[in-house]
């Protein structure tokens, strides 16, 4: 993967990290399965790309990761 494939991604991460936080007035499970999916997608996304995998199919993956933990993490603090 080129450079400039991988600072488009992570740019397109970014823009999605801004726009979701805006949303307010979540519960302490929505926020930590949003918090956990935006954490886990751009570490799969970074790691992707820095392995020469597909950045997207790491963002996936660890968005869908970072999303169980955030429910995960919740439901052990209540």
């Amino acid at each position: 993967m080129n450079r400039i494939t991988t600072i488009k991604t992570g740019a397109i991460f970014s823009a999605a990290l801004f726009l979701l936080s805006a949303c307010s007035g979540m519960s302490s499970t929505q926020q930590r399965m949003l918090s956990g999916g935006a954490i886990g997608a751009g570490t799969g996304a970074a790691v992707g790309a820095i392995t020469g995998g597909s950045a997207a199919t790491g963002a996936a993956i660890g968005g869908a990761a970072g999303v169980a933990g955030g429910y995960l993490y919740d439901k052990s603090k209540k």
